[in-house]
């Protein structure tokens, strides 16, 4: 790994931590005081090329992480976490849950682009792109941070620096709980089951 990608994990897993701390005073999971000022109405398009709000998966979990396909590591790895989660998760427990993946690349990231790029996941996974003004909405209010960066050696010639955390929220769009940067794929599926059998019991 070059040193480059090193000081970039290491952001990922600082920066939105300490950020998180002064925005989280209470989730659902009773891990802080407060309500989690996380998440909110958004407008974007799916990979087949419907027009989506939040309103869309209401009555469902969404398991909401940002990143872009031509990410290198970090995006390929936590999705396939995402991916093994819910797998092991069952199909009873997918049925309450919505796995999105949020573009921080509109400008390359197109519909077509993005519906390729998640049928490599999970067939569950709900690709969503839009315009830049759109996207710039959504990761506000996740708190979710971005930044174009120029490399010679990328498409295009610039990559993206991304905070990394999966957002899990509830079936009214509420913040439940994040799940950090390399949290695997075992225990991001304990944190489902959880929050998912807590508001669906098994019948």
């Amino acid at each position: 790994m070059s040193r480059r990608n090193l000081i970039i994990i290491l952001g990922l897993l600082i920066v939105p931590g300490i950020a998180l701390i002064g925005l989280i005073m209470k989730s659902p999971e009773g891990q802080t005081g407060g309500e989690a000022l996380i998440g909110g109405p958004f407008e974007l398009i799916d990979h087949t090329g419907k027009k989506v709000t939040d309103r869309d998966y209401r009555g469902k979990f969404m398991l909401v992480y940002f990143g872009f396909t031509y990410c290198p590591d970090v995006c390929p790895t936590e999705l396939q976490n995402i991916a093994g989660a819910l797998d092991i998760i069952g199909e009873r427990r997918r049925k309450h849950l919505v796995p999105l993946f949020v573009t921080i690349d509109p400008e390359r990231d197109t519909r077509e682009l993005m519906a390729t790029y998640v049928d490599n996941f999970h067939p569950d996974l709900v690709g969503l792109t839009g315009t830049p003004d759109q996207i710039r909405k959504i990761a506000k209010a996740y708190r979710v941070y971005y930044k174009k960066v120029k490399e010679k050696d990328s498409p295009d010639g610039y990559t993206m620096d991304h905070s990394a955390l999966v957002f899990l929220m509830d079936d009214k769009g509420r913040y439940v709980r994040h799940f950090s940067y390399g949290t695997d794929s075992e225990q991001m599926a304990k944190g489902l089951k959880k929050a998912i059998d807590r508001r669906f019991p098994a019948s």
